[in-house]
């Protein structure tokens, strides 16, 4: 498994995480961080698929 899905998806929980907790706070500044560090651990978990899609078609 690439690193880029596990930290990927370490980032996507990290932003869930501050996104609840900032609709439960009503802090707005903390769920769009939220929101975007979920964007980004989502992202970088798409990348690491396709790194180990072209390393398993590469075998």
């Amino acid at each position: 498994m690439d690193k880029n899905r596990i930290e990927g998806a370490a980032k996507e929980l990290k932003g869930t995480i501050k996104e609840a907790a900032g609709k439960l706070t009503g802090n707005k500044k903390l769920e769009a961080e939220g929101k975007g560090e979920k964007i980004a651990g989502e992202a970088q978990s798409t990348v690491g698929k396709g790194i180990d899609a072209v390393k398993g078609a590469l075998k």
